[in-house]
């Protein structure tokens, strides 16, 4: 196998495909990147649940493919100067890199003992923008389960309508919804729920870009295509929470507030909680006025929010960071609060109807 690429393209390929490399594993091959040099040159990193192949031009002279040490020669590449770098594998596997007066020789093993990736390409594929699939995953995958105790909600369910894909996560604290309506119908039906780690690389290989992206459903396995990377993961398996049933419905009282303002509040409340010194924030909804107190052994803050509506006086306590974390992604400048009683969830929903989403947070019992 013999290629030569420019260093800026091979090292972009190798930062994203050695992101699913094994760090440590029984099977050494996933220690490393398969590199293919055919019509392009193709690297991909594998960790037997999720696997990144990205492709990048390169002059290839010598077809063919190997397992390169993923640290090792990402190291290399990394370090060598500006320009064209070369590399030459012969029949023993005997890696020749150079570029420049920089030149490196170094041991590969054969491709035939890399696991076969999973085959998920008899589907029809699913497009969307890269900004809007980016935001369905931001937008939700702070909210899934970090537990293992239902393992099914370490992961983002996807629901595909002809006209709407729809992500939620749920952790049985809160629960968090957004919806994305195409220009087109996708002609699909599809339901599945994918891991979050998975979906956070996905994430990161996403651009704020319109630019396609998209994703084929396999019967264990979901592929995504994003520009030059592509990305294979497990699905996830069992029965996940019907979230219709547990967001209430027409709620008696409902509210309106700056998203900004009411965030400040917030988080200038939470200041005084932390993971070591938790206590909810006790939330007075008032006419005209949302009045928000905690108080732990590191202090006690008060805020008030200017809201549109009438609370009832109702009285509820919540855990700041979910509140915090559910502010922080709303695409709109004003939110609308629906509660109904004191023991009962507060959900943040839209309210211009050019925006689709819904965040719950369960109540938390507050000592009188």
């Amino acid at each position: 196998m013999r290629f030569t690429c420019e260093k800026a393209q091979l090292v972009t390929g190798l930062n994203i495909a050695s992101r699913t490399v094994a760090q440590k594993s029984g099977l050494s091959v996933l220690e490393g990147i398969l590199c293919k040099a055919g019509n392009c040159l193709s690297m991909t990193g594998y960790n037997m649940e999720t696997a990144i192949t990205y492709d990048v031009d390169a002059d290839i002279t010598d077809p063919g493919d190997c397992i390169l040490p993923a640290k090792l020669f990402g190291d290399i590449v990394r370090r060598l100067p500006e320009g064209p770098i070369t590399v030459v594998v012969d029949e023993q596997y005997r890696v020749s890199i150079r570029a420049g007066y920089a030149s490196f020789t170094i041991s590969a093993q054969s491709a035939e003992d890399y696991p076969e990736l999973p085959d998920v390409n008899e589907g029809r594929p699913v497009h969307i923008p890269q900004n809007e699939l980016r935001n369905l995953i931001s937008a939700t995958i702070f909210a899934v389960a970090e537990n293992q105790g239902r393992p099914i909600h370490t992961g983002v369910k996807f629901e595909v309508t002809e006209d709407s894909i729809t992500a939620i996560a749920v952790d049985g604290f809160r629960l968090a919804r957004r919806t994305y309506h195409p220009e087109e119908s996708t002609q699909r039906t599809l339901s599945f729920v994918v891991p979050s780690a998975g979906l956070k690389e996905v994430e990161k290989i996403l651009s704020d870009t319109s630019d396609t992206a998209s994703f084929i459903l396999g019967p264990k396995h979901i592929l995504f295509q994003i520009g030059s990377a592509t990305l294979v993961c497990r699905l996830l398996e069992g029965e996940f929470l019907d979230w219709r049933k547990v967001v209430p419905a027409n709620s008696p009282v409902k509210l309106v507030a700056h998203v900004s303002d009411l965030a400040s509040s917030v988080e200038r409340v939470g200041l005084v909680v932390s993971e070591k010194f938790k206590s909810p924030v006790r939330c007075l909804f008032g006419n005209q006025e949302l009045q928000m107190r905690t108080s732990t052994t590191i202090g006690v803050a008060e805020d008030r929010c200017s809201i549109a509506g009438d609370g009832k006086e109702l009285e509820v306590g919540f855990n700041v960071r979910y509140l915090a974390d559910a502010l922080r992604v709303i695409p709109s400048e004003e939110v609308t609060m629906e509660l109904t009683n004191s023991l009962s969830p507060i959900v943040l929903t839209p309210v211009d109807d050019k925006y689709d989403f819904a965040y719950m947070v369960l109540p938390v019992r507050i000592k009188n």
